[in-house]
């Protein structure tokens, strides 16, 4: 068998070190990469701690318009990042969350809001859901039930008369199925 590396006699440990840490290294880069990227300092951070995570909290309740199913917190958007800019001066003016919802909402419209609220307005958007559902559910239901109705093998479908009889007990007796009563035949016999 040949191979590929070989390592000299002299040093080879030290070499072989070497080769596992930058492999180690080379493993890591990306994960380093990841954490580096998620540290990132974002400059326009709340110097207050408190006020920075209700900004966050708040962040996580407004819909991103561009992605539609992401929050502004976890967009990378233009977008995004305006309306985490504005969610920030407004928690900096001191005002109320509430508040800080309404003018979105006034500017953006319901669509803005991850949760939008259970008012009048709103009940198709939380309603409609379970609805649907709650009709595939009837509908499955029916079509089982009816299903188990049907006509079974066992009931006659309609009277032959004799000829029919007879030309149905010729077929059965050339495919083997004499011994059997044919469909239609109550009374055993044939002709």
């Amino acid at each position: 068998m040949r191979t590929i590396l070989s390592f000299p006699r002299s040093g080879s440990p030290l070499l072989a070190r070497g080769l596992l840490l930058v492999a180690f290294a080379l493993i890591l880069l990306p994960s380093i990469h990841r954490v580096a990227a998620n540290v990132a300092v974002d400059p326009d951070r709340l110097e207050d701690p408190v006020l920075e995570a209700r900004a966050q909290k708040l962040m996580r309740q407004i819909r991103c318009l561009v992605c539609q199913n992401q929050s502004i917190a976890d967009s990378n958007a233009d977008l995004a990042a305006d309306l985490r800019r504005i969610v920030r001066e407004q928690v900096a003016a001191g005002r109320t969350d509430g508040e800080i919802k309404a003018y979105l909402t006034a500017r953006y419209g319901e669509w803005v809001l991850m949760r939008p609220p259970f008012e009048r307005r709103t009940l198709v958007l939380w309603l409609g859901p379970p609805m649907v559902f709650l009709l595939v559910l009837f509908v499955l239901f029916w079509r089982w039930r009816n299903r188990s109705r049907s006509v079974t093998v066992d009931e006659p479908v309609a009277d032959l008369d004799e000829a029919e009889r007879a030309a149905l007990k010729r077929l059965m007796t050339a495919e083997g199925m004499s011994g059997r009563e044919a469909p239609g035949d109550r009374d055993g016999g044939g002709s």
